[in-house]
């Protein structure tokens, strides 16, 4: 496992990058810095003009995202917090379903990082979330429901209207809208249902998993992909492990179709650094 920290050098150069300037890590950088700057730099760059969608999932050490009840307003530690907010600066747009936004009520906005607000997006095909709720009201970003149903939204939020199968609409034509509207680096937040069809449907470039040190001991998981028989048909991505002080992060490579390797690549402590050009190709 590689120890991270994200110093201000460190984070300036990433958001040049993300602007679309030419950044390379400074040969004065730490080890740690050089490790901040591994962790982030491909969801910097994205795949330069091409779509890059990442998600992001923080859970407990048993793999729980809340407690029955649904609390989940301490799951991540500080850093694990900070994490979510660089991954949400470095995204044009940050998408949720609607169980994660009638749930969790977040802002979506970026706060215990530099950075802009990304467009909110809200996965509602019912119409469920009602138009009182905050992220909608912000306006200090653009705000779009997806939903199934012809209902009218509050004036500035952006309603895209996609069908719906059984209550889920299909993560292509997501996909296929976002890009559309110029979105192409973009962050699947959660929840874990909404991040495992965009997985599952081999969209997902990369995936972060941050575990922090709590044991919950039941509630709904991080992820919750389709079942499988035999542990040869598990997804086993390429995948390096960085330490953020509070949280573990387990940075997951994909493809290039978006679909984790089915072989038995081993997690890595530290990447070579032609594994490290290939997690940017």
């Amino acid at each position: 496992m590689r120890q991270a920290k994200v110093t201000e050098p460190v984070w300036s150069a990433l958001l040049a990058v993300h602007e679309g300037e030419a950044r390379a890590p400074s040969p004065d950088w730490s080890a740690e810095e050089r490790a901040g700057w591994d962790l982030y730099a491909p969801l910097a760059a994205g795949a330069g003009v091409g779509p890059y969608f990442f998600a992001q999932v923080g859970q407990s050490l048993d793999g729980r995202v809340a407690t029955v009840s649904g609390d989940a307003s301490a799951v991540s530690g500080h850093e694990g917090l900070c994490h979510l907010h660089r991954c949400r600066a470095l995204a044009d747009a940050v998408v949720i379903g609607v169980r994660t936004a009638l749930a969790d009520n977040p802002r979506l906005t970026v706060r215990h990082a530099r950075g802009r607000d990304p467009v909110r997006v809200v996965l509602d095909p019912r119409g469920r979330l009602p138009d009182t709720t905050g992220l909608l009201n912000d306006a200090s970003a653009h705000r779009i429901i997806m939903q199934s149903v012809p209902r009218r939204r509050p004036e500035g939020v952006e309603v895209i209207t996609l069908p719906a199968r059984d209550h889920v609409m299909n993560p292509h034509a997501i996909r296929e809208a976002l890009l559309a509207r110029g979105l192409r680096r973009v962050l699947v937040e959660g929840g874990g249902a909404t991040i495992a069809h965009f997985l599952e449907a081999g969209l997902l470039d990369r995936l972060h998993i941050g575990v922090a040190p709590l044991i919950i001991g039941a509630g709904p998981s991080g992820l919750r992909t389709a079942p499988i028989e035999r542990l040869s048909q598990a997804l086993r991505p390429r995948t390096s492990v960085y330490g953020l002080d509070t949280d573990v992060i387990f940075d997951c490579a994909l493809d290039a179709s978006g679909r984790a390797s089915r072989s038995t690549w081993p997690t890595t402590a530290e990447e070579t650094p032609a594994a490290i050009a290939a997690s940017r190709a």
